[in-house]
């Protein structure tokens, strides 16, 4: 992956994916100094967390025939001030659909095991569960 970040003032940074041309912009926190008006580079840092778990049961799964389309992950993100840093991630991954005991274990490890999560530095207190919605 290539990307372009570029800093445009006012505590505010845009990202461009090289391939396709897709944008993320970023901002500061109010306690910063932003406006808090989008996401700031630590709440990109949780969301990836989120993506990454599904992500991560969705490409597994599909050879085992687990579709989790409208799977959702609530995240909760917290930071610590010293030294500054993510401190917390609390999320709740809510998966629709009727699966066997020995599925959700596959769904769980594969989320747990994804690159986000093996990526994530050891004194950030992370906290997943897992809810199968009929």
């Amino acid at each position: 992956m290539t990307s372009t970040i570029t800093y445009l003032g006012d505590f505010k940074i845009v990202s461009k994916h090289e391939k396709s041309g897709a944008e993320i912009t970023t901002c500061a926190p109010l306690r910063e100094g932003g406006t808090s008006e989008l996401f700031s580079p630590s709440d990109l840092f949780g969301i990836s967390y989120g993506q990454s778990m599904l992500m991560a049961i969705a490409v597994l799964g599909k050879p085992k025939g687990i579709d989790i389309t409208g799977a959702t992950c609530e995240l909760k993100k917290s930071t610590y001030p010293e030294p500054k840093r993510i401190g917390t991630i609390f999320c709740i991954v809510r998966i629709p659909g009727n699966f066997t005991p020995d599925e959700k274990k596959f769904m769980e490890d594969a989320a747990l095991n994804c690159p986000v999560a093996l990526s994530i530095h050891p004194s950030v207190q992370k906290t997943v569960l897992f809810e199968y919605v009929n």
